[in-house]
């Protein structure tokens, strides 16, 4: 008999370990992550965004009403009182720019436009196209100056 020298046996690869781990700490990173953006998602305050995005969404009723042609003041009125009761919490949305002068200003604008439209509610589609382009003026005169 003869007999071969054993074969030395190969060392280990260690890649599939190395592996997994930077998958875990990539998997527990991302956790991490998403956790960490959370914390400060809800720290901030939705207020501000859910009011401009309320503001917009009743004044772009007001102009897709021009378009289809429902000019009543049963089609808009219900549309202006909103935007005059949201226009209330301008200040209280805003409390950094509230003591602006150019922000206060801007508010009161869109209010007394609003307050006009109320007091005369627009009856045919030239008045409406009126009342639309003071609101939007209004909401224009403000973000021109603060609009990030």
């Amino acid at each position: 008999m003869s007999s071969q020298p054993d074969a030395a046996p190969r060392p280990r690869s260690h890649a599939g370990r190395y592996l997994f781990l930077f998958l875990l700490g990539l998997a527990v990173g991302a956790v991490a992550a998403v956790m960490g953006l959370r914390a400060l998602q809800a720290r901030a305050d939705p207020f501000p965004d859910a009011l401009m995005h309320v503001l917009a969404h009743q004044s772009g009723q007001l102009r897709e009403a021009a378009k289809a042609n429902r000019c009543a003041a049963s089609d808009t009125l219900p549309r202006l009182q909103t935007l005059r009761m949201l226009s209330n919490d301008l200040e209280p949305a805003f409390p950094g720019l509230a003591s602006d002068a150019r922000f206060g200003e801007a508010a009161s604008g869109l209010r007394a436009s609003l307050d006009q439209a109320l007091a005369a509610p627009p009856t045919d589609c030239a008045q409406l196209a009126a009342v639309n382009q003071a609101v939007g003026d209004g909401c224009k005169a403000c973000h021109r100056d603060f609009k990030n």
